[in-house]
């Protein structure tokens, strides 16, 4: 038997944070017995790098729409982006839509349970799998997202923030946590997201309010600020991202073709303009059309 290099006891953390969970955890549609696979998967693909404020509301309008992935893939994925409004990250919509086809033609339209055909599905990642794996089917799988990787680098690891990319260590960490039993694992993973998302956050953990302050590695070394390379920022305003956002706005508002020049209008730098409109055709997220009109793709 494999001698653990946890600082606390699994079991004990795992007692801990679920009997938090229980008793903290929001109340979200995708979380409900009632909520199918395919509802689970899309508030995965929805909430990465999204808050849940602004998830919600086009979530649910997003299952009444499409409430199988068989109605999504019937649709042209120009919708799928029209719809996705002000999410950001639009090429989650287009990649969902590609998932939805594959669902139809690989699953009989069914979202798989099996790790490895989730994982084969077009924009599912290893995070993604995991996770509609776990909260869909009650599997046992590690889930790291952003959340779960700074709560396990602090509790266990004894560090700030985890790295850049995840780690190999980080992998061999979630595992040695994860209970046993599938129904529990499942639970877990939700269990230290939700801790992750409400208390031991990025720019100002409630430490004091944490169920695992007196096990947490990172307060029992004094709170060591953080020492690894320069972390990645979420800069938005006068970058590309925001003149790409702009450009979509204009073909959202319109069920046809938009001419050049509508699009011209929406930033003063014609450089930047072009090159975001270039980068939204190379990324399928617009289609350009003979004489200078350009539309969601078809």
């Amino acid at each position: 038997m494999a001698t653990s290099t946890l600082p606390t006891p699994a079991p004990l953390l795992h007692s801990i944070v679920l009997d938090w969970y229980r008793e903290h955890a929001r109340d979200l549609p995708w979380r409900t017995e009632q909520a199918s696979p395919w509802a689970v998967m899309v508030s995965e693909f929805m909430l990465q790098q999204t808050p849940v404020k602004r998830v919600l509301p086009v979530w649910a309008e997003w299952l009444e729409r499409w409430p199988t992935p068989a109605a999504l893939a019937a649709e042209p994925p120009g919708e799928a982006v029209r719809r996705w409004g002000r999410l950001g990250y639009p090429r989650r919509a287009l990649r969902l839509h590609a998932a939805a086809g594959a669902i139809v033609a690989r699953h009989g339209g069914e979202v798989p349970e099996d790790h490895a055909e989730l994982l084969a599905l077009p924009g599912v990642g290893e995070y993604t799998a995991a996770a509609v794996a776990s909260f869909a089917f009650k599997q046992r799988h590690a889930v790291l997202d952003t959340n779960v990787r700074r709560v396990f680098a602090r509790a266990v690891t004894g560090v700030e923030y985890p790295a850049n990319a995840t780690t190999a260590a980080e992998r061999r960490v979630a595992v040695e946590l994860l209970p046993e039993a599938p129904a529990v694992a499942a639970e877990w993973a939700v269990g230290v997201m939700e801790l992750g998302a409400l208390v031991c956050t990025a720019r100002s953990p409630e430490c004091a309010g944490c169920p695992l302050l007196r096990q947490c590695a990172w307060q029992r070394a004094g709170r060591p600020p953080y020492q690894g390379p320069p972390r990645r920022g979420q800069s938005y305003e006068g970058t590309d991202r925001q003149v790409r956002g702009k450009l979509l706005a204009v073909l959202r508002a319109q069920h046809g073709p938009v001419p050049r020049g509508q699009l011209d209008v929406v930033w003063p730098d014609g450089i930047q303009r072009a090159r975001a409109l270039d980068g939204l055709v190379a990324d399928g997220l617009v289609e350009p059309l003979a004489e200078g009109f350009y539309r969601l793709p078809q």
